[in-house]
């Protein structure tokens, strides 16, 4: 995590921390009800230097197979990057993966026991990231994968535990939905690719926890941070014939085609700053 977003993030666990509830001043604090807010911040990914595409080779569905040349080596012997290709080899250097800032608007419900808080929580925005990964071939030729997300959301339950002074740390989770886009871009010109599926709907869940504080009878702050992975594969890009010849290893594969994928899970990690109007 790059320091321009631990001080902004370590400031508001101090505010969070330091600045008791001006709500005491009338009684004891009650988080029960419903609110609405924003939070921004910072999202970003998993090192995935170890990544690679996948090949179907036999049309079995699996992604799973081993493109081979006519003598029987592995045609992706050159190896991968988990980014974007500059070049057609290795050595040309591949782009890293973007991590950027995000968004989210939510609207929730508390409900107080004693101590503890129990909530559930709606939230949407977008994350400005996108993923990458590539493959090389001894052809010599990159072929790359780039996925991004346009818009984001979740539904989490949340279980806190408040102190008299209205400062409450609590853990979270819950299901998640993106909706992905995906590209593909190769220096081979001389089969054919057909993407499908370039647009994925995505689900999945997320896991996290956070920290809150009424600093009024009506507004509170906080920070949270929150894992999620959503189960993507649906994309895939099918290599055709196209003017290769016959000795193409996409050619003389057992389905005299391939079809290519990259995987079925997608992981971000985000850490946000908080703030909610409460009726």
């Amino acid at each position: 995590m790059k320091l321009s977003l631990i001080a902004p993030i370590g400031a508001t666990f101090s505010l969070v921390l330091a600045m008791p509830a001006v709500a005491q001043d009338s009684g004891a604090v009650d988080w029960t009800g419903p609110y609405v807010g924003v939070s921004f911040g910072k999202t970003w990914q998993k090192k995935d230097g170890g990544e690679h595409l996948r090949f179907d080779t036999d049309a079995d569905g699996s992604y799973d197979d081993v493109v081979r040349t006519t003598t029987g080596a592995n045609a992706f012997s050159p190896g991968t990057c988990g980014g974007a290709a500059r070049g057609p080899t290795p050595a040309s250097g591949c782009d890293g993966d973007k991590n950027a800032i995000g968004w989210m608007g939510h609207v929730g419900y508390d409900k107080q026991f004693g101590s503890l808080v129990v909530g559930a929580v709606l939230e949407g925005g977008k994350a400005f990231i996108d993923d990458k990964v590539t493959e090389y071939s001894t052809t010599p030729a990159f072929y790359t994968m780039r996925r991004k997300i346009d818009w984001n959301a979740n539904g989490r339950l949340r279980l806190g535990y408040t102190t008299p002074g209205g400062i409450m740390p609590y853990i979270t989770g819950g299901v998640s939905y993106a909706q992905v886009q995906n590209y593909f871009r190769t220096s081979n010109t001389a089969n054919s690719f057909t993407p499908v599926n370039a647009e994925e709907k995505a689900w999945g869940y997320n896991m996290g926890g956070g920290i809150e504080a009424k600093v009024s009878d009506h507004f509170s702050i906080g920070a949270r941070y929150l894992w999620t992975r959503y189960n993507t594969g649906d994309y895939r890009v099918d290599v055709g014939a196209g003017s290769a010849p016959a000795t193409n290893p996409f050619r003389i594969t057992p389905s005299g085609g391939a079809s290519i994928n990259r995987g079925d899970k997608f992981e971000t990690q985000s850490v946000m700053v908080t703030t909610s109007y409460r009726f």
